[in-house]
């Protein structure tokens, strides 16, 4: 068993019960001797709880806000306090103080964080028959969001025991948020950032179907998904921008070619030039404000042409290959055009999915450089 001497629990708690107690009692059971232990803004009634607990045990060091600031903001502070007071420490890991993590699974998260320098997320199994429907519904439509408009696989994207490296609390404690859509910040910063992360299968523990947890479903998760949804619709007002500067980049250089071009000779000119203006606008505003990476520049410009030019005769074949297919004429101009936009519309999702998970995505090796 390895030495957890060097690792900072992280524990914030919300109008706590006896279940913080075995809580604290489980990790130091358990081997962990630093635990830092976040009061966010608790009801006087539940504040003997805390107290108690930093009476008890000396490895325990008591943080308060003295409102209610969020679990976000609650992580933050333990994260600033561990940066500034535990120059030694190798990192954290961050606990629910509701009991359902067992102690176990808390130290085979840090243990393999020590092994891979890696983060690690601890996460449950929503096939169980036990796991309560609300919990099962918004774990798995979350994954399902992030692996589509995120290009992300995570199993458990709700897990609040992660296991984090120094390195990667010093990248994370500037990601926005105070409340949960922090947590959720937090994993979107593993692929903008480059941190890598694996996964520990633990134990799934539902306590009376979860009824202390502080979650609100209908305003929290609008907070969570308006995060993920950002990044599409960030992508499709680069998409349109970079239409509208195509076409307007197309009309002034056949304006201006035309003294000296004709023909198709003209159109290809005018064409090719306003296709690069566009796309050189595109690929930096996606790179900026999309997908927010910062991949390197040269690479990620390499593969975003290998897409991007297949791309242009994709669309035009296959167009071209389904009035073909059905013999639809060239005078059936408003079909012909509602196939190209189906067309087009299509190749704008594939683009999007390959932009994120092959484009502006950090490859292996430049992942592993900043660790």
């Amino acid at each position: 068993m390895q030495d957890l001497s060097n690792i900072s629990v992280v524990l914030p708690s919300l109008d706590p019960d006896e279940k913080l107690t075995a809580v604290i009692d489980g990790l130091l059971e358990y081997g962990f001797s630093d635990i830092i232990l976040v009061n966010d803004g608790s009801k006087q009634e539940n504040l003997h709880y805390f107290q108690d607990a930093a009476a008890l045990h000396p490895e325990i060091h008591l943080l308060h806000h003295e409102v209610n600031r969020g679990k976000g903001a609650a992580l933050k502070t333990a994260f600033r306090y561990f940066l500034d007071n535990r120059p030694e420490g190798a990192g954290v890991v961050t606990v629910d103080g509701d009991n359902q993590h067992h102690p176990a699974d808390t130290r085979a998260c840090c243990e393999h964080m020590l092994e891979t320098g890696h983060c690690v997320l601890g996460c449950r199994d929503f096939s169980q028959e036990d796991v309560p429907p609300r919990s099962r519904f918004g774990n798995r439509t979350t994954s399902l969001v992030f692996k589509i408009f995120c290009g992300m696989t995570i199993s458990d994207t709700q897990t609040g025991l992660r296991a984090l490296p120094r390195d990667a609390v010093e990248q994370l404690i500037d990601v926005s948020g105070d409340r949960f859509e922090y947590e959720t910040n937090m994993l979107l910063a593993f692929k903008t950032k480059g941190i890598p992360f694996d996964e520990v299968k633990i134990r799934t523990v539902y306590i009376e179907e979860n009824k202390s947890s502080h979650f609100r479903v209908i305003h929290d998760s609008w907070r969570i998904y308006k995060l993920i949804l950002a990044h599409f619709f960030r992508y499709t007002l680069s998409s349109l921008t970079s239409a509208v500067v195509d076409t307007f980049a197309y009309s002034l250089l056949s304006w201006i070619f035309r003294s000296f071009l004709s023909g198709f000779a003209l159109t290809a000119a005018a064409g090719v030039c306003a296709r690069v203006i566009s796309s050189l606008l595109n690929f930096f505003m996606n790179k900026q404000l999309v997908f927010q990476t910062k991949v390197d520049t040269k690479k990620a410009m390499l593969r975003y042409y290998c897409l991007a030019l297949p791309q242009m005769a994709v669309q035009v074949l296959l167009t071209q290959g389904i009035y073909a297919l059905f013999r639809i004429s060239d005078q059936a101009n408003a079909l012909r055009t509602v196939i190209y936009a189906v067309v087009m519309t299509v190749l704008y999702f594939v683009s999007y999915m390959i932009q994120q998970r092959w484009v502006f995505a950090p490859q292996k090796s430049e992942a592993n450089s900043k660790n």
